[in-house]
């Protein structure tokens, strides 16, 4: 009987140090169950970083790391520790009121970025402390809903102020601060040869542009200047003003730019002849969300970095139309417009071979043709290689192109007799005036490949004045200076009728190029600083 009762006690022993140790693993998996939630809800904040906005979180990981989101380009890894605790810091906007405090401030940008490190390190410190308390808080709760007791709640709390202890302590112990040196590239800039082929040239230059930004930061509040202070060329109430331009390559800092001058000349339409993405992918569609706040029509045409993605995201946007081979109106101006036939964003790729020379050329017919067939005359024709102009040379008065990243003026001869259709109003034309065709250079500055010449490229776009009767009258050039150059500068050309009477026969003719007099400018104005 004794050994009976012995072992009954053993069993009654053993059953209660099982049910206090199934009672534990429950109550430790509750409250981490409960931090892990905490954490989720609460593991993120935001911090101005500068003039940006940043999203800050940590997540749960097994390999620790940093994480940089740099909408839309990517993000850059950084093998920062490996503690199981993952930080992600996410650039979300470009805040504009901070931006001109910077400017009006004088844009020391030697302050701004020591002050830039202290609200990251603020921020990172205060998502901490969140992200901890949130835990807590999480596991607090759960424990407390699912025991109904104080003294489970108080243990569940202990168990996870242990844990969040030890990944704060595997963080500190494992931290690398030179991993920063040795970023993975991930996303577009991983693609973009801009980037990483010529990453240690862009290096080596770095701190000569770091010197020269400052300077180009004040340039830009000098355009809102020197824009308020340039007379607007109007003949009368009646001028309809278009806004011109191509190839922004990705460029964030051209947006503002573009904004400043829509908004100080109070342009009537933008007109964009391409190219506005890198490489046409889909982390790249977010780029052309800023064409809804121009508060203006934008009409846009694909250039051979533009995708079928590219096209339907600018389509998405309220304000937008995009032509391909297609006629529309705008504030009584007549545009036809046809995109590139290429995509060629690899800049390895042969963009100059004469089956692509060909397939650009017979846009310019298509257009050409869908021009002749409109019962209404087109005031403007949008190509993006201006390659597909010549078959538009007496077809249309002005042609707007791009891709070049360079700005030039000609006049296209017709090198066939063409019969213009008629608005009514006047007769058939069966000798028009020669083409003008008006090239615009890069409103981005070549995006990120503008930093690889030993002169990076200007910011450049034009405003295009025409009366009433739709002629163009007057064109205004302006430049923003690229990184690393100090000059702002706008002319105004005043366009005078073309002279030269029409070819007498189909013969080819050689374009002339057109040097405004100095009587054609009416206007000259520059900043230099």
């Amino acid at each position: 009987m004794a050994a009976a009762r012995r072992q009954r006690r053993t069993f009654r022993t053993s059953q209660t140090v099982w049910r206090r140790i199934l009672h534990g693993a429950l109550l430790g998996v509750v409250a981490i169950v409960g931090m892990l939630i905490g954490v989720e809800l609460g593991g993120h904040t935001t911090q101005d970083i500068g003039p940006f906005q940043a999203q800050l979180s940590l997540t749960p990981s097994w390999h620790g790391d940093t994480s940089v989101e740099i909408p839309p380009l990517g993000s850059l890894e950084l093998d920062s520790h490996d503690g199981p605790a993952h930080l992600e810091i996410r650039l979300e906007s470009l805040d504009e009121a901070r931006t001109r405090a910077v400017v009006a401030g004088g844009g020391n940008l030697e302050q701004v970025s020591h002050d830039a490190v202290d609200q990251l390190n603020l921020g990172v410190r205060r998502l901490a402390l969140q992200t901890a308390g949130s835990g807590l808080l999480g596991a607090l709760i759960l424990v407390g809903l699912v025991f109904r007791a104080r003294r489970e709640t108080a243990i569940g709390g202990l168990v996870v102020v242990a844990v969040l202890a030890s990944v704060g302590g595997a963080t500190a112990l494992t931290f690398k601060p030179a991993a920063i040196q040795e970023p993975t590239y991930r996303g577009l800039l991983v693609n973009a040869p801009a980037i990483i082929g010529d990453a240690r040239r862009i290096t080596d230059r770095y701190e000569e542009y770091r010197a020269q930004l400052q300077k180009l930061v004040l340039n830009v509040s000098k355009l809102y200047g020197t824009i308020s202070a340039l007379p607007v060329y109007e003949p009368d109430t009646s001028a309809t003003k278009v806004l011109h331009i191509s190839d922004m390559h990705l460029n964030p800092a051209a947006w503002g730019v573009v904004r400043t001058v829509a908004d100080q000349f109070s342009v009537d339409v933008v007109v964009d002849t391409g190219d506005i993405n890198d490489w046409g992918s889909e982390p790249e569609a977010s780029y052309v969300g800023e064409i809804s706040k121009l508060r203006v029509p934008y009409l846009y045409i694909r250039g051979n970095h533009d995708s079928a993605v590219t096209a339907a995201a600018v389509a998405k946007q309220p304000n937008a139309t995009v032509l391909d081979n297609s006629i529309t109106t705008v504030k009584g101006l007549t545009f036809a417009g046809i995109g590139d036939p290429r995509f060629t964003p690899d800049k390895s790729t042969d963009a100059t071979n004469e089956e692509q020379h060909a397939a650009v050329v017979s846009s310019g017919q298509l257009l050409a043709d869908k021009i002749l067939a409109n019962p209404k005359p087109v005031d403007v024709a949008l190509v993006h290689d201006p390659v597909a102009a010549q078959p538009l040379a007496g077809i249309c008065p002005l042609v707007l192109a791009g891709h070049r990243h360079a700005r030039s003026i000609t006049r296209l001869d017709p090198t066939i007799p063409v019969v213009l259709p008629s608005d009514g109003a006047s007769p058939a034309v069966t000798q028009p005036e020669r083409t003008l065709l008006m090239v615009e250079g890069s409103t981005g500055g070549a995006g990120l490949r503008g930093l690889e010449s030993a002169k990076p490229l200007p910011l450049a776009l034009s405003i295009l004045y025409f009366d009433k009767d739709r002629h163009l009258t007057a064109y205004d050039d302006i430049q923003v200076g690229g990184t690393g150059l100090t000059e702002v500068s706008l002319q105004r050309h005043i366009v005078a009728p073309d002279k030269a009477a029409p070819p007498p026969s189909p013969s080819p003719t050689p374009s002339a190029s057109v040097t405004p007099s100095p009587t054609a400018i009416g206007v000259t104005t520059s900043s230099t600083s």
